[in-house]
């Protein structure tokens, strides 16, 4: 269990949730450190100010990052990276659907409530392949929100760097990375950028096989039906890009392993 890693996920979290933001399309509103003004007011008790949202010290994010986050996730109690990886999904988009998303890939009863049982169950699983599944569900929420299109490429660096340092927490486990460690890692960031490969190369030949049927429609048919070729075009389109991301994703995953290999070094 990762008892005393607070800090450290702290460290994970807050650069990407950066400082004071109030951007139109966000609606969390005005945001510090990744506190927003309804979190600030709840914590106060009282409606808070912009401005006040703006002034926020890092110390009382950080103790409503425990209170609220941290300690309803029992972050404390559960394996190293999987708290990361649980903890930063969370703040992010929840902790009722971070902890639904873990008790999903855990196999045990999704309530949105971790309680012994999941607690359990994480224990016992393998935490890297917990991680993984977990970042992996979390981009297919992120990706099916309409604020996708301004937030999806920030959003996807995020969890890909949690991913990965996630992992390396749990082959850690508290103390620092040893060279099979750091071996593994380096495997992990190989095999997402073959995958990131392999994808891109699928999106060429989705293309080229669009247009293919597309022009073999037209050749066999003096009137060739414009609606059956539109939809293949469609499809085909809407499975590329579908295939783009993917491919991008993995390239920022392989680049965050790379990353966080070397810099145990």
């Amino acid at each position: 269990m990762a008892k005393g890693n607070r800090a450290a996920c702290l460290a994970v979290t807050f650069p990407h949730e950066g400082g004071y933001v109030d951007h139109p399309k966000d609606p969390g509103g005005a945001t510090n450190l990744g506190i927003t003004l309804a979190t600030l007011s709840a914590w106060r008790k009282r409606p808070v100010t912009k401005a006040e949202v703006k002034a926020l010290t890092k110390v009382e994010a950080e103790a409503i990052y425990g209170a609220n986050y941290w300690n309803p996730l029992r972050c404390e109690d559960l394996p190293f990276g999987v708290d990361l990886a649980t903890f930063d999904y969370g703040v992010n988009s929840g902790i009722s659907r971070s902890a639904k998303a873990l008790q999903f890939v855990l196999g045990v009863s999704a309530d949105g409530r971790i309680g012994s049982d999941t607690v359990k169950a994480a224990v016992l699983a393998n935490g890297k392949a917990t991680i993984q599944k977990l970042c992996a569900s979390r981009l297919g929420f992120v990706r099916s929100l309409k604020t996708w299109a301004t937030f999806g490429k920030g959003w996807g660096r995020r969890i890909a760097d949690v991913e990965a340092k996630a992992v390396a927490m749990y082959l850690a486990r508290g103390g620092s990375l040893s060279a099979p460690a750091r071996r593994e890692l380096e495997l992990e960031g190989k095999k997402a950028g073959d995958t990131a490969k392999a994808q891109n190369k699928g999106v060429g030949l989705s293309a080229a096989g669009g247009g293919g049927a597309a022009g073999g429609e037209a050749m066999v048919s003096a009137e060739p039906n414009w609606l059956l070729i539109v939809s293949i075009i469609v499809v085909v389109t809407a499975l590329a890009a579908a295939l783009l991301v993917k491919a991008r994703h993995n390239k920022a995953r392989s680049e965050a392993y790379e990353s966080v290999s070397a810099s145990a070094d």
